[in-house]
């Protein structure tokens, strides 16, 4: 695996009830980070692993039926906390941004997403499609703000089935190779989102597997405990929820060196996040 850098760190959050993340949990509510990853490969240059909140989300639910969203998710978007303001205090440019790969479309991964016009961006199939074809007033309620989705998107967007080398993988039964040279490894996690990815990297002092929100609390794969049912409401498939957490699980134990990041678990996150872009540090 070709070695890369990489920092995560946060682009505002939301609030949720840890009842919802586990079951049996206490009732109080958490912050629920919207986490990133900035990666830079030798040759193929600056690479976001999603894109955040930005401000643009109260520009887009200021008005039915969108609004519920935001009257059912308090969200809080700190001053700075923007990709781009982070981004600024490093010297980079949004138009420094060469790839954009998104694990899912809900809106605390794709809030920034039109900061950055010159990036090509990656996902799946299915992903795209739900997002295409879903019904604005449907869309809210399965965390998916079409307003937050650049114009030209189809201009640069290219499927990760399609770019990518696929391989074998005997946990996950394929793996994609983005960029040809092992440095970026895409595996699909469906179920909490259609067409929901993951992507394993390793830099110079560790191996990362970014697993977006295929769980929320590492407790769910290090222990098998699942969310409350609650959130069979919300999520795109409970089946192919449950199928990809026995896989990570799975892999948990395999790999016991690489360190498994969702992205709205605190108790990994807060541990790898800096305030100051610092790309040798992870």
């Amino acid at each position: 695996m070709k070695k890369i850098k990489l920092y995560l760190n946060y682009a505002g959050h939301c609030f949720a009830n840890a009842q919802h993340v586990v079951k049996g949990a206490k009732h109080e509510m958490i912050k629920f980070h919207a986490l990133f990853g900035l990666l830079h490969h030798l040759e193929k240059g600056w690479i976001l692993f999603d894109t955040g909140y930005t401000t643009r989300f109260y520009e887009c639910t200021k008005s039915y039926p969108n609004k519920i969203y935001a009257t059912t998710t308090r969200v809080v978007i700190p001053a700075g906390s923007e990709i781009k303001n982070q981004l600024e205090s490093i010297g980079l440019k949004t138009s420094d941004i060469n790839h954009v790969i998104i694990s899912h479309f809900h809106a605390d991964h794709v809030g920034g997403l039109k900061d950055f016009n010159n990036a090509t961006i990656y996902c799946t199939k299915k992903a795209y499609r739900q997002v295409k074809e879903i019904n604005n007033f449907i869309a809210f309620s399965k965390g998916i703000l079409k307003n937050l989705i650049p114009n030209d998107i189809e201009d640069r967007l290219i499927f990760i089935e399609d770019f990518s080398s696929s391989k074998s993988d005997t946990i996950f039964g394929v793996k994609y190779d983005l960029f040809q040279d092992n440095s970026v490894i895409i595996y699909d996690l469906p179920g909490h989102a259609a067409g929901q990815i993951g992507i394993e990297v390793e830099t110079l002092k560790n191996k990362y597997f970014l697993i977006a929100d295929s769980c929320w609390d590492e407790r769910a794969y290090k222990e098998g405990k699942l969310p409350n049912s609650i959130v069979r409401l919300f999520f795109d498939s409970w089946k192919d929820y449950k199928d990809s957490l026995e896989k990570i699980s799975k892999y948990y134990k395999s790999y016991p060196n690489t360190l498994i990041v969702p992205a709205h678990c605190s108790k990994t996150t807060d541990n790898l996040v800096s305030d100051k872009i610092d790309m040798n540090a992870l």
